[in-house]
């Protein structure tokens, strides 16, 4: 049972006088672990080596993926672990996230409309009731199979300890009594408040998304530091700006006045604005207009604010953050150790076991061969497994120590070099010889070089043809030029083909790119003259098939330019600097997956307080033949208002709607027009969404974006400084978070590893 002790010392796998009541009790794939100081030796029986073989494998597969070892650890709770954890339930609990996710975008008000311009939106589609209900209950029955299995799996004490479990029973249960209401009133329920709970689906799944929601609450208190100066400098820049430009008597000079100053909430305002350097100059310009001298004004605050107080609040949370960072991360590295620890610590007695003249000496060590059992049976990148697996066949003594048995997982931390397959050899000395030319290296320049010509043209007739109409172009040349360059194209696929085999092209990830983009230029330039065939001066045939021939020949260019792209991989900075936007997009998934819970939690926030508060003036359009015919309508609009400047389709209308409108927002560009508007609309309250928003957005997580990426370059660029072009392709850099701040981790002592296995809930050592 896995109540049962797991001992650091000499373990006597036989029975023991004080357990052999407890003996006949247990289950008869039940380890029994008894702690004999001068043990001469361990006898393991065969139900008993697969049950530690197993538990091996799982303590192995927890330190991989950083999870915790505190759970059950019998045959069938270690069966129903790997099952939980298995790609299959993982894959399948990550769509049920995302279905659940985008119910938003079917339920009510929904987003089923081609446009969200109030003035042109036709009804939207409606589902049924009971239909997205149907697909929410079945999520939310998952979700409760989930939570019972992880509850379960850690046992009721870890589960009383874990207040995201407990929340998640909350989550759950309010969203099922929200559904039951929605079904009693007929679907007919606006404030559907489990909306509001889906998020959270998406943050107890991810335990990085965890780490780092924990790491942002610590990091409020100094982040509120500067954010209270910022305040103070905005409300006394507010103070004196209103005194400044007070109401005079005349008229024509209280234009600063009149539509800046006028109050309290419309100062803070167009300051708070000025400081995102939205409104900037046009907040300065009707005083500035008068006298000169009061820009002095606007400069020093703008000056002061933005361009050091916002700077110095990006340095506090880039600092802060990082710090907290670091420390999860070292709790991340702590249960990797742990995890190899425990796992050594089930195989140890197998070791001991099989030579009696070492027992004596107490010496924990592991059998080779039971190692390589394990390593065959845990699920990991086949890389790594033959990394591990040829550093232990090559251990001559048939036994593995502890330190020996942790370096062997320094393999996890290093970078995968990617070996390209053997050149074919070939007995024409042709062959031969075409093959030393098309491998050299030159041969990859002289093809960059011809593609940059190929842009050139396509660029030069772009510029001589852009005046004019579709019937006053002449394909023809633009036809010719693409021909011959992919005529080129293609026979520099094959003969690089010839040069490295179809395995070694397909080993560089650039001839993937170039061979895919090259065959389907080859296949449009055969339907092409399929369908209008072979060009001539003045070719201008009618439109035959789905695609004009303007269009099939633009949709080529466009392929063209885009195979330019083939250059990134030839030079190293712009190596670097792409291979660390795609580590961003596998490595930073749980930063992105934190905004997005951000992003619905106050689109979902946005749809409550805001869904039709700003009406179109009447219907402005007509739609005839699929075009919109403008209708004149007789209403005053103020220049720069969101009715003049045609803002209509950014609204909290519907779901997506929303998403639009808070990244225009968070793009902090004219922000202060939807502020505007919103707070004409409905009332001056609605200020309080908006500049929350912009805190949670702008301030706070592009600000944490922008820190991460430089430290993600900077990681990578120091440890390719000293390596060629060829050398940054051939290694896989596997930049994750933990290894972002492996120089400055500490390795966890062994009286902190066995400080823990001794607190393990279920493996419990004496």
């Amino acid at each position: 049972m896995e109540s049962e002790p797991l001992l650091t010392g000499s373990i006597n796998y036989g029975s023991h006088p004080d357990n052999n009541d407890h003996l006949e009790k247990g289950s008869p794939k039940t380890r029994r672990l008894s702690y004999s100081v001068a043990a001469e030796y361990c006898c393991v029986e065969g139900a008993d080596e697969d049950l530690y073989l197993q538990q091996a494998v799982v303590f192995i597969e927890d330190a991989i993926q950083y999870r915790s070892i505190n759970h059950r650890v019998d045959a069938n709770s270690l069966r129903l672990y790997r099952w939980y954890y298995s790609r299959l339930w993982q894959w399948g609990l990550g769509l049920t996230i995302a279905v659940v996710l985008m119910l938003a975008f079917i339920e009510r008000p929904s987003s089923f409309s081609y446009t969200s311009d109030p003035r042109f939106r036709p009804p939207p589609w409606e589902p049924p009731c009971g239909l997205t209900e149907g697909i929410e209950i079945v999520c939310l029955i998952i979700f409760a199979i989930d939570l019972t299995t992880k509850s379960y799996l850690i046992g009721w004490d870890e589960f009383r300890k874990c207040k995201w479990l407990i929340v998640y029973i909350l989550a759950v249960s309010a969203s099922v009594i929200d559904w039951t209401l929605t079904l009693s009133m007929y679907c007919d329920q606006n404030l559907r408040v489990r909306r509001l709970i889906r998020p959270f689906f998406l943050l107890q799944n991810s335990s990085l998304m965890k780490k780092t929601l924990k790491c942002i609450k610590r990091t409020l208190p100094e982040i509120a530091s500067v954010i209270l100066l910022l305040a103070l400098h905005l409300c006394l820049f507010t103070m004196i700006g209103m005194l400044l430009f007070a109401k005079g008597e005349n008229p024509k000079r209280n234009g600063e006045w009149e539509t800046y100053f006028r109050d309290l909430p419309t100062s803070l305002s167009s300051l708070l604005v000025l400081l995102t350097t939205a409104n900037n100059p046009d907040v300065m310009i009707p005083a500035y207009s008068l006298n000169r001298g009061y820009s002095i004004f606007f400069i020093l605050f703008s000056g002061f604010g933005t361009y050091f107080l916002m700077n110095l609040l990006t340095a506090i949370i880039y600092n802060q953050f990082r710090g907290y960072l670091l420390m999860s991360v070292q709790a991340s590295i702590l249960r990797r150790r742990l995890g190899i620890r425990a796992a050594f610590e089930v195989m140890s007695c197998q070791g001991r076991g099989h030579d009696a003249t070492h027992s004596e000496e107490h010496v924990e060590r592991v059998r080779v061969d039971a190692s390589l059992q394990v390593m065959a049976r845990v699920q990991m990148k086949s890389y790594y497994r033959q990394a591990i697996i040829k550093r232990v066949q090559q251990l001559s003594d048939g036994f593995i120590q502890w330190e020996a048995f942790r370096s062997l997982f320094d393999e996890l931390d290093k970078d995968r070099i990617k070996e390209h397959p053997p050149k074919p050899e070939y007995n024409s000395p042709l062959l031969q010889r075409l093959q030393l030319v098309f491998s050299h290296y030159y041969v990859m320049i002289v093809g960059n070089a011809v593609a940059l010509a190929n842009v050139m043209c396509i660029c030069t007739i772009l510029v001589l043809d852009s005046e004019k109409s579709i019937a006053e172009r002449d394909d023809y040349y633009m036809e010719v030029i693409n021909c011959f360059f992919i005529l080129y194209y293609l026979m520099e696929m094959s003969l690089k083909i010839l040069a490295f085999g179809w395995k070694g092209y397909l080993s560089y990830r650039n001839n993937i790119f170039d061979g895919l983009l090259t065959v389907c230029l080859l296949v449009l330039q055969i339907t092409i003259f399929a369908t209008y065939r072979l060009p001539f001066p003045k070719w201008n045939p009618a439109s035959r098939g789905l695609m004009s021939l303007w269009e099939m020949v633009r949709l080529v260019n466009m392929l063209i330019v885009v195979r330019f792209l083939r250059i990134i991989p030839d030079i190293k900075l712009m190596a670097l600097v792409a291979s660390t936007l795609v580590d961003l997009v596998k490595n930073l998934r749980a930063f992105a997956g934190i905004l997005v819970v951000v992003f619905y939690v106050f689109a979902v926030l946005g749809i409550w307080l805001f869904q039709g508060a700003i009406t179109a003036p009447g219907k402005m359009s007509v739609m005839s033949n699929s075009s919109m015919e403008n209708i004149t309508i007789n209403f005053t609009m103020e220049c720069g208002s969101y009715e003049q400047l045609g803002y209509w389709p950014n609204n909290f209308d519907d779901f997506a709607s929303s998403l639009v409108l808070l990244y225009n927002i968070m793009v902090v560009n004219n922000w202060q027009v939807f502020m505007d508007a919103y707070t004409r609309y409905t009332t001056e309250w609605s200020k309080v969404y908006f500049v929350s928003w912009w805190l949670t957005s702008s301030v706070m997580w592009v600000n944490l974006f922008v820190a991460l990426i430089l430290e993600n370059f900077i990681y990578k660029w120091d440890r390719s400084v000293t390596c060629s072009v060829a050398d940054v392709e051939r290694t896989g850099y596997e930049t994750t978070v933990q290894l972002m701040f492996r120089e400055q981790i500490q390795e966890p002592t062994e009286e902190e590893l066995v400080t823990q296995l001794h607190q393990h809930p279920h493996l419990h050592l004496s």
